[in-house]
């Protein structure tokens, strides 16, 4: 009986003492494949299991159940992870919930269904967005112009806008590139595409693409965009009812004195900004900073901001990093004049010295939205046919960990009360 008893006791001692969760740190020095363990966390919300993301700790670490297919799945996509007992496990979030500390455990409830908006003619690494997507093994769905002019938005949770211009200008790649057969060929099928949707003019059609995700946003969508894909949006948007386009580019005569009819109050993000007029200059307004910029390249970096993660938890999920500092990094659009940011958005990411925002978001009806300027976080100057970045060689960047954040930001989201 004694010894039956014996067993009892260390059998129960055993499962007390059992690993119950599986920590995925995300620090500098614990986490070797920081982009995969956002993958990693997506796998375990599609599968129904719900996540805790611990903000501020240990550089934003994922805690989830410990499972054999968690451990295997980390082991195979080379993630870090840490096994922790029920007693610990209950330390830290005993620890996180201390007022004193300025540590908050968010739970992720539902893997976000993810598009993007791109054409099919781009390929993948053409879009920052896309590259690391792939390389965290997060599934994800294409879409354009035809897809969201039929209303098809309303089926995924988070959208990114691939580095678009939505003011119907091409690009303003006239200047440079109006000769080069990929110029001809997608202005082309965007003509041909217009013209199918019933659109007399490229300009008029992607004014309503941007108009139905705008319409997104408001409804309660999280919009992701980057590089030209933010200031086009935005300028599409305050400039609705007004032409501003050349005739190179539609047709006919852009709106004597357009300047004077742009409409701040429509725009997501931007304001008092003026729009480059000259068809041959790779710029769209004065909300780009890239030729304003007196950075070399050694020191030309940006500083994230720090929120309180139980007062301020969206920006505190969305500026999660295992630094503070980021490499900066060249696009069309670059970063943004802090004089043309609205005062009701935030800047999460900035570099003081040349007066810039590099990383902003904001609110808009029941959704968010949030614009990161520059191209590819690891490629700092990229031009058109240059080699794709391979993140293999990149797989702690902190550049492209923004974006990440940006994708689980729509899994903490809250469920609407029933009425």
């Amino acid at each position: 009986m004694k010894k039956l008893v014996l067993l009892s006791f260390l059998v129960l001692n055993f499962a007390f003492a059992k690993a119950s969760y599986l920590l995925i740190p995300m620090d500098v020095e614990s986490q070797k494949e920081h982009l995969k363990a956002y993958g990693i966390t997506y796998w375990a919300l599609n599968k129904n299991q719900k996540v805790k993301w611990l903000l501020n700790y240990r550089g934003g670490s994922f805690l989830l159940s410990d499972t054999e297919d968690a451990r295997r799945e980390c082991t195979i996509r080379g993630v870090s992870y840490e096994v922790l007992s029920n007693s610990k496990t209950e330390e830290i979030l005993v620890d996180i919930a201390s007022p004193s500390q300025n540590i908050e455990a968010v739970v992720l409830e539902k893997a976000p269904k993810i598009a993007v908006y791109t054409p099919d003619s781009k390929v993948p690494w053409d879009d920052a967005v896309t590259m690391v997507l792939t390389y965290a093994e997060i599934p994800y769905t294409t879409i354009y112009d035809e897809e969201v002019l039929k209303d098809q938005l309303i089926l995924y949770d988070w959208l990114h806008l691939h580095h678009e211009d939505f003011t119907g200008q091409y690009g303003k790649f006239y200047g440079a590139y109006r000769t080069a057969p990929w110029y001809i060929e997608e202005k082309k099928n965007a003509e041909m595409r217009a013209q199918k949707l019933g659109y007399s003019k490229v300009s008029i059609e992607k004014r309503d693409v941007a108009l139905k995700i705008r319409d997104y946003v408001v409804g309660g969508g999280f919009m992701f965009a980057m590089c030209s894909a933010t200031d086009s949006f935005d300028i599409a948007l305050a400039a609705e009812e007004v032409d501003i386009c050349e005739p190179m580019f539609d047709g006919d005569p852009s709106d004597a004195g357009y300047q004077n009819k742009i409409d701040y109050r429509k725009t997501f993000a931007f304001k008092d900004f003026t729009l480059e007029r000259s068809p041959t200059r790779y710029e769209f307004s004065s909300i780009d900073m890239t030729n304003k910029r007196h950075i070399p390249f050694s020191t030309d970096y940006f500083t994230l901001k720090d929120y309180s993660a139980k007062w301020d938890p969206i920006p505190t999920m969305l500026v999660q990093n295992h630094t503070a500092l980021v490499k900066g990094f060249m696009g069309q659009t670059t970063s943004y004049d802090a004089k043309t940011v609205k005062s009701n958005v935030l800047v999460m990411g900035e570099n003081l010295t040349n007066g810039e925002a590099r990383y902003i978001h904001g609110i808009k009806g029941k959704g968010f939205f949030t614009f990161y300027g520059g191209h590819d976080p690891e490629d700092y100057r990229h031009r058109v046919g240059d080699p794709k970045t391979e993140l293999e060689l990149h797989p702690n960047s902190p550049g492209y960990r923004l974006i990440l954040n940006n994708v689980l930001f729509p899994a903490a989201r809250k469920k609407k009360q029933k009425t």
